[in-house]
């Protein structure tokens, strides 16, 4: 069976997750980390994507960004994913893939949904009870969009700056993000979309979707349509 063709806009924030070979870990040191981060910021400067949140997990990672071109994240995916396996493989001496396979993605409803995903995105580590705070986590955007730590990868989004003209006061509105009670039902559509490739959003924000890109952009129904018997 054929796979489904990526939902891609430009203008239209994605949740990227990618994911380790078999669930493998994909950074094994400090160096590895960082030549991530630091061919991330050249490459999606040079393909016109905007990072607005990010964490890189051991064995996977989660990217917020808004790409400027339709074709601008796929390029930018396919040229980080083969600089780093390269850089890898010549660090350790090893072969062969990385990754496992096609990274997942959703577009993602500005309103409703993009400062969930920052959040969605930082936790990450507290989840996964690597840190007891996102503070703690050093492979994170969550110090620079929550203290003001410099980080030249980061673009902010308009639903973050929309949360105060004055920057820390803005700042602190989004640390309340992290001390209000989690959406599990939030969490789950995050995750289920990105996993799905389909549209993170309402109804409205699905159909128009839907409308530009011609093409069903919601999960499917298991099964076959059922037959129509004539009496």
């Amino acid at each position: 069976m054929p796979r489904r063709a990526r939902l891609s806009v430009a203008g239209v924030p994605w949740h990227i997750i990618q994911r380790g070979n078999n669930r493998s870990a994909c950074f094994f040191s400090d160096e590895d980390y960082q030549y991530y981060l630091d061919t991330l910021n050249e490459q999606a400067r040079k393909y016109g994507c905007s990072i607005h949140a990010y964490v890189l997990m051991t064995n996977h990672v989660h990217l917020l960004l808004t790409p400027e071109e339709k074709d601008s994240v796929a390029l930018l995916m396919k040229n980080l994913g083969q600089r780093y396996v390269q850089y890898i493989n010549r660090t350790y001496r090893r072969s062969g893939t990385l990754w496992e396979g096609r990274f997942r993605s959703c577009l993602t409803q500005s309103e409703e949904y993009v400062l969930a995903c920052y959040r969605y995105i930082e936790l990450n580590p507290v989840r996964a009870d690597m840190v007891v705070h996102p503070r703690e986590y050093r492979w994170s955007s969550y110090c620079a969009n929550a203290e003001g730590r410099k980080n030249k990868l980061l673009t902010p989004h308009e639903q973050y700056l929309k949360l105060d003209r004055e920057e820390l006061a803005r700042r602190k509105s989004y640390r309340a993000l992290f001390k209000a009670h989690v959406d599990v039902n939030i969490d789950n559509k995050i995750r289920e979309a990105t996993n799905g490739n389909v549209v993170l959003g309402d109804d409205r924000f699905q159909a128009e979707i839907a409308r530009t890109l011609g093409r069903r952009v919601t999960k499917g129904k298991a099964g076959r349509p059922k037959k129509i018997i004539e009496i």
